[in-house]
């Protein structure tokens, strides 16, 4: 049933979040997906409110790679399930269908070894909270029990994130790194550093918040960069963007 399943993975969230000495997290659930769904990775990213949506956790320097790329492209399932709110399961990258939807992450991901991605939206009703995603190195669908594990752990990570938002962790805009229960600390830094560096760039090009976001994207796509190291040279002030041109800054 269910029900008893549901337990037996909440167990297994809480045993690991034990193991650490903390209570658990979304990040805790997502490292029991990847066991539950037998596959190599994931990660979860969570929902930043008026800003960009945020890495909070990752396995692994690819489901690293695939969240931060999803993200600086706005293209992936990932990105389907923040319009779409509902799955999005590329079970070969290679094929097809996955190059017409995904024209440029598809390519890169299997480059990546990535033959196979799941994102499993984190919602509650009209709430956003973000999103967990899965990598597999083999190309093929989830099976239907393993599929149904997802979705049980994506409710559950659901659950958490909310209930870290109604506490106030979800603000680590604050300049000290803090951030959500269970995420790392260098991640926290990441998303104070482009929560800034989007806000020095709305006033340096005069543009909205959401203009700015663009522009950071654009500039770390068109660099081959990661996005989170262009903010920090924003924010140290190594790196200037021109008003006139998304991909042209000053050292």
């Amino acid at each position: 049933m269910p029900d008893s399943r549901h337990t037996v993975l909440w167990g297994l969230v809480v045993a690991r979040a034990a193991r650490h000495g903390r209570p658990a997290s979304a990040g805790d659930v997502c490292e029991v997906a990847v066991t539950a769904a037998r596959v190599n990775g994931g990660w979860v990213t969570v929902a930043g409110g008026p800003g960009p949506d945020f890495l909070m956790h990752v396995t692994d320097p690819v489901s690293e790679w695939l969240a931060e790329f999803q993200l600086t492209l706005g293209e992936g399932p990932c990105h389907d399930v923040q319009i779409s709110e509902g799955l999005s399961l590329g079970s070969d990258l290679e094929d097809a269908p996955s190059g017409r939807r995904w024209p440029v992450f598809a390519p890169a991901a299997v480059q990546r070894g990535a033959r196979a991605v799941f994102a499993f939206p984190l919602t509650i009703g009209s709430i956003r909270v973000g999103v967990m995603g899965l990598y597999r190195d083999s190309a093929g669908p989830l099976p239907p029990a393993q599929l149904r594990d997802c979705l049980l752990l994506a409710d559950t990570a659901t659950v958490l994130l909310i209930e870290a938002g109604s506490h106030g962790v979800e603000q680590a805009g604050d300049g000290n790194g803090a951030g959500l229960p269970g995420q790392p600390a260098n991640l926290a830094l990441h998303r104070v550093e482009i929560d800034q560096a989007t806000g020095m760039l709305t006033v340096q090009l005069g543009v909205t918040a959401a203009e700015a976001f663009a522009r950071l994207r654009a500039y770390a796509y068109s660099q081959d960069r990661r996005l989170a190291d262009v903010a920090r040279d924003i924010v140290t002030r190594r790196l200037r963007l021109q008003p006139d041109s998304s991909a042209d800054g000053d050292h």
